[in-house]
């Protein structure tokens, strides 16, 4: 496949409503709060582990399908059967990929370099966000790991708008059977810490040249933006994650590798950044990032964006944009 030729730049904005959109375990997992500035943060890592959950829920089909030639893996995953997954080392994980690649062990296929280019072809998160990997040696050992830095990077997540915390509630749970005649209870108690209303954003960088050393394709960025707009409203679905929606997605794809704007929520804002409860009642102003994109037209090749009906901001898109240069994201 192809790598990618060209930089891209990424805006993604979701909401959380009434949820816990990334807990902090080291503060009783509170959502992550800036408290100097009230906004809520959202790791990298959780918008990540949406993004490979997605992937690793798709059938060897539906990779076929897509145009991939073998199905795609995950580094970054549980192991074992369905029902009964549990945490792997990294040194077990490769041990167990270096056998589904037919290799005896990670020690013997380190020996072969064609094994990098093999691991590269299977798993489309390595290819995409980078790993490190124990190959040829002990876990932790020196000299010991492969590291490869991907092509696509997000930075952490923050909202918009001042961010309201709601008071925990107390939870608990009891079962029956902690005696040995099962004839006893046994309960766990814990926070239910959750935000009112959070419109959150990411930026992230595609870069052409990281696209060498990993061999990020345009399928990869394809399936990439269309994993960012439907993993999140499949996944986050749990009691604590569920009420969170995608609301708008852009990806600039310029015209070059060494093209880079920077930041893309340094150009965007809202009104009225306290007091928000949903998505219609936002005024995010967009402007003066128009102005940003008009200013470099000549070095951008395509928008590409997607907008939740209910943030009613594409007709501004598409009237200060230009029809031409937007486009819409391919649908699988």
């Amino acid at each position: 496949m192809e790598f990618i030729k060209v930089n891209s730049e990424i805006l993604f904005l979701y909401d959380a409503r009434m949820c816990n959109p990334n807990g902090d375990p080291d503060d009783e997992n509170k959502p992550r709060i800036d408290y100097e500035t009230g906004r809520n943060l959202v790791s990298d890592v959780r918008l990540k582990r949406y993004i490979r959950d997605f992937w690793l829920n798709q059938s060897e089909k539906w990779w076929r399908d897509i145009g991939y030639s073998v199905p795609q893996d995950v580094w970054v995953r549980k192991i074992g059967e369905e029902v009964e997954e549990r945490v792997t080392t990294a040194k077990e994980r490769i041990e167990n990929l270096a056998k589904d690649l037919g290799y005896k062990s990670a020690k013997e296929a380190s020996k072969n370099r064609e094994f990098r280019d093999k691991l590269l072809e299977k798993l489309v998160d390595v290819r995409c966000f980078g790993a490190t990997m124990p190959i040829g040696g002990e876990e932790g050992g020196a000299g010991s790991s492969a590291t490869f830095t991907g092509a696509v990077q997000f930075s952490w997540g923050y909202s918009l708008n001042k961010v309201e915390l709601l008071p925990s509630s107390t939870i608990s749970s009891h079962f029956a059977g902690r005696d040995a005649g099962e004839k006893g209870q046994y309960g766990t108690f814990g926070k239910d810490w959750r935000v009112k209303y959070s419109l959150l954003a990411f930026y992230g960088i595609e870069s052409a040249w990281r696209a060498r050393k990993t061999g990020f394709s345009e399928l990869d960025q394809k399936v990439l933006d269309y994993s960012l707009l439907n993993s999140l409203l499949l996944l986050s679905t749990t009691r604590s994650k569920i009420g969170q929606s995608p609301q708008c997605l852009m990806r600039i794809e310029y015209k070059d590798d060494t093209t880079i704007l920077g930041d893309l929520r340094n150009w965007i804002s809202v009104k009225n950044a306290e007091g928000i409860e949903n998505i219609m009642q936002a005024e995010v102003v967009f402007d003066p990032l128009f102005e940003l994109i008009n200013k470099n037209e000549a070095r951008i090749n395509k928008i590409y964006i997607w907008v939740n009906p209910e943030f009613k901001v594409e007709e501004a898109f598409r009237s200060k944009l230009g029809g031409d240069l937007v486009s819409e994201f391919a649908a699988y």
